[in-house]
């Protein structure tokens, strides 16, 4: 399969000031990754101007979306209708430091397994090559389709 560059708003339901991926970079079956830059002011970012943990589990879910949006736009055999995801496990959350105003996350998923709607993978938050987060989460996708099919 071809990776098709798709505008991140037509993959995940999240919209601003809660948009916590810029781009959405590569796609496979099993490895998906995204860009982030943070903005200042972000509602994840504290007085210091650091992203709180949050923000970072947020990122990881959030490319996780965006995984499952771009399958369901590129299958002709799925809907191409935007779905809500769940968290429905973080496991083994490391983070080693909280990312700067300014600075670009790189966030890569690697799918472990899935079974029916409920994916297992391994995440992994860089800037510039130096590993600030890793976990493995686990996401379920509901049925429930997103207002951002709508616009």
């Amino acid at each position: 399969m071809q990776f098709i560059k798709i505008n991140i708003l037509d993959l995940i339901p999240q919209r601003a000031p809660f948009l916590m991926v810029d781009e959405l970079v590569h796609y496979d079956p099993v490895v998906t990754r995204t860009v982030f830059t943070i903005p200042q002011g972000h509602i994840f970012c504290n007085a210091d101007g650091r992203m709180e943990e949050a923000g970072l589990i947020e990122n990881i879910a959030q490319t996780c979306a965006a995984r499952m949006g771009y399958e369901e736009k590129t299958d002709q055999q799925k809907s191409g209708v935007i779905k809500i995801g769940f968290i429905g496990m973080i496991k083994t959350m490391e983070i080693k430091r909280n990312p700067l105003v300014g600075e670009r996350l790189e966030t890569t998923i690697t799918v472990v397994e899935t079974v029916f709607n409920t994916s297992l993978v391994e995440t992994k938050v860089e800037v510039n090559g130096e590993t600030v987060a890793t976990c493995e989460m686990k996401i379920y996708l509901t049925d429930i389709t997103s207002r951002a099919n709508e616009g």
